[in-house]
């Protein structure tokens, strides 16, 4: 991944609580804006009403201009919601769940999330894991669990120690270091656990289950009580079975598709993975030196994909909503399963 040190002000700035209200309008103002305002047909015969008409019947327009102001999607029973911008900023949210996949910057909506899980330690992936931390706080949230690849949890805590050390705050978290082949309970009926994936640094996904418990095979033919009677001997009579919700990659080439292990990824019900590149601008070796994938390579492991619902997010900031779209339907004649780019953030050529 490259990090350009461009600076330029964010899109929606931060709310804390600390904030004062925005003052009321005055009273004479509101008069005055309510004494300019005029009824639609106060138009008729204005000659700004060709343009917009065709500004109105022009489907291409209104199909971008409700992209750009679309705040999330609903997969297969889920709001997924957030930001993925290749090299600025990615915190994709999953409300049901209450946690969030990377933070490169401290979302409003993200600090109600009791569970972050972090797949690297690229800025744009885990830059606001300070401000996400010091904001629970603020609104006297209970301590988050922040999941990281072992390899940085001492540096995560080195962080962490920086920031009360400067700010003379105490920041409160509960830091797992979760390797893949590991499981986390994260309630009594879902659990989380990490693959592995192929970036520029050491870098993890993760797969978030649903558990349920099945009676077993050799009880099945048995009534009622009599299931009842070896429940209360102490006999183990159902299987613990966990089935695979949502899986989400972060930065990474198309390499994990490759590995058997990773099978669960590619058949939960929604995948969230990047799609960095879309067109012949940037070639597919190019994607693969930098740790990622372009749209090309998951055509051509579309075999592998299982999932009900592909989720693509983390293109590249050079792209419009329209050049995303168009990537994106020469993918899904591609796959059975139904793909949609997260798409916030972005810009229509239009705009």
């Amino acid at each position: 991944m490259q990090i350009f040190l461009t600076i330029s002000p964010s899109k929606a700035p931060l709310i804390f609580p600390f904030h004062q209200p925005i003052s009321q309008t005055p009273k004479t103002q509101r008069t005055s804006l309510k004494t300019l305002s005029k009824p639609v047909n106060s138009l008729k015969g204005s000659p700004l009403l060709p343009a917009f008409g065709r500004a109105i019947e022009d489907d291409e327009y209104r199909l971008a201009r409700s992209q750009v102001l679309r705040k999330g999607v609903d997969l297969e029973g889920y709001s997924i919601e957030g930001l993925s911008i290749g090299g600025h900023e990615t915190c994709i949210i999953i409300p049901e769940f209450k946690c969030a996949f990377d933070i490169g910057r401290c979302p409003s909506r993200a600090i109600h999330q009791n569970f972050v899980f972090i797949t690297h330690a690229h800025l744009d992936h885990i830059g606001g894991l300070p401000m996400y931390v010091a904001s629970r706080g603020l609104y006297n949230l209970k301590p988050p669990t922040v999941f990281v690849p072992p390899c940085i949890k001492e540096d995560v805590e080195k962080l962490i120690d920086i920031h009360q050390t400067m700010g003379h705050v105490e920041l409160n978290l509960d830091l797992v270091a979760l390797d893949v082949g590991e499981t986390y309970e994260m309630r009594n009926n879902l659990v989380v656990r990490p693959f592995r994936t192929d970036h520029a640094i050491p870098s993890q996904g993760y797969v978030i289950y649903s558990v349920r418990k099945k009676l077993k095979k050799q009880y099945m033919h048995l009534k009622g009580k009599q299931i009842e009677k070896l429940k209360k001997s102490g006999v183990e009579i159902t299987d613990v079975v966990l089935s695979p919700e949502v899986a989400f990659t972060g930065d990474t080439t198309s390499d994990y598709m490759l590995d058997p292990r990773n099978a669960d990824a590619l058949r939960a019900k929604v995948l969230i993975t990047e799609a960095t590149f879309l067109d012949e601008g940037c070639s597919i070796e190019h994607a693969r030196q930098h740790g990622h994938t372009h749209i090309d390579e998951i055509i051509e492991n579309a075999q592998w994909i299982r999932n009900k619902s592909v989720l693509l997010t983390h293109f590249s900031s050079r792209y419009h909503i329209e050049d995303i779209r168009q990537a994106v339907s020469k993918l899904q004649s591609k796959l059975s399963a139904k793909v949609v780019p997260l798409t916030e953030g972005f810009k229509s050529m239009h705009a």
